[in-house]
């Protein structure tokens, strides 16, 4: 079940390990089709996973198929796609800034145009032990309508209409992370006004969405 949404786990796992965003067998990610979603397996390490060790589970979390048990954070998952249809993949992390911001319990503001593409800020839910209801609970009820959320005292979730996009907005939240960690330290962050927020929000919808088609090399080009 799943084959595609299964080799797209396994690609991705080995992207957020390669890019620093989680270490060992930290994090997870998950990709929804119809009534099903593929989700990494518990404990296995990014650079040692297979397809076949991605589990498909139902919306109720039954296992539809695979010999492994699904992440710990099944519930977070289930959580994120039932609140919100219009998303079909997750990802969680552990990424060094954005645990500092959310062990600091402070939300990032689209100080940074970027930050827009995750919403109008970037939320931090109030702590819940990893693996609960409770978490689960807490992680969607503060992402409300946007794209990423700070876990308290944990890490990040991105979610995506794609795990293409859910990875890009956990990179996107990282740099955010990262910058607004620093700027901190030399004052505070000047802020993108709403009015500028919504323009910024309208000229990142289609962002890396379209490929231009400027036909094959002449010899002369290369």
């Amino acid at each position: 079940m799943l084959e595609s949404a299964r080799y797209e786990i396994v690609l991705f796992g080995r992207k957020l390990l390669e890019s620093g965003l989680v270490t060992g067998t930290g994090g997870n990610l998950s990709v929804r089709s119809g009534r099903f979603a593929a989700l990494s397996p518990s404990g296995v390490e990014y650079g040692l996973m297979k397809p076949e060790d991605v589990v498909v589970v139902d919306m109720d979390g039954r296992v539809e198929d695979g010999r492994l048990k699904p992440t710990s954070e099944i519930s977070l998952h289930l959580a994120l796609y039932l609140s919100r249809p219009d998303i079909s993949a997750v990802v969680h992390t552990h990424s060094p800034y954005a645990c500092v911001m959310a062990c600091l319990g402070r939300e990032i503001p689209v100080f940074h145009y970027l930050v827009a593409l995750a919403g109008r800020k970037i939320p931090v839910a109030p702590y819940a032990c990893f693996g609960t209801p409770e978490l689960a609970r807490s992680a969607a009820g503060s992402m409300g309508d946007g794209k990423a959320v700070l876990l308290a005292n944990h890490g990040m979730v991105s979610v995506g209409r794609s795990l293409s996009e859910a990875f890009r907005i956990a990179e996107t939240v990282e740099f955010a992370a990262m910058v607004y960690s620093k700027a901190l330290t030399l004052g505070e962050p000047r802020v993108l006004s709403d009015a500028e927020v919504d323009r910024v929000m309208d000229a990142l919808k289609d962002y890396g969405s379209s490929v231009i088609q400027t036909g094959p090399l002449k010899e002369g080009d290369r």
